[in-house]
């Protein structure tokens, strides 16, 4: 797969076949099926991927149901709206973090802490994770 410039889809999806032994999910983005395939090279340059990383990527491989699906991909611009106990928090992403009522912050977590006064997931907390089905 060339590293720079925009591979072609089919080009990224015989690159993901011969890495990974199956063919890429339908769902999957090209820019996110490129990523992987980067990833996938540095750890069998530098070191293998945890067990358990190995298990849910062999799952996505599969079509197979896992136990959570990774939040979207957010870019700076995109708005957060999350309600809790009456009140409206609205985030901002940017680069490097997220930003609300004039602060930053550079995790969802540490926010959904801020907002809570107690340990949550950011992403759960702002309705980016869990278990969802993705259209195929």
């Amino acid at each position: 797969m060339p590293t720079e410039g925009h591979a072609e889809r089919s080009d990224v999806q015989r690159a993901w076949e011969e890495a990974f032994g199956a063919p890429p999910p339908r769902f999957l983005s090209h820019s996110f099926m490129q990523r992987a395939l980067i990833h996938d090279a540095q750890c069998r340059r530098h070191g293998s991927l945890p067990a358990k990383t190995l298990r849910t990527l062999r799952r996505l491989a599969e079509d197979a149901p896992t136990s959570r699906i990774a939040a979207p991909d957010l870019r700076p611009g995109a708005h957060l709206v999350r309600e809790w106990n009456g009140r409206s928090y609205q985030v901002e992403v940017i680069e490097g973090g997220y930003r609300m009522d004039g602060r930053t912050w550079t995790s969802l977590s540490a926010l959904a802490r801020h907002i809570t006064g107690t340990t949550w997931s950011g992403p759960r907390f702002f309705g980016l994770s869990g278990r969802r089905k993705i259209p195929a």
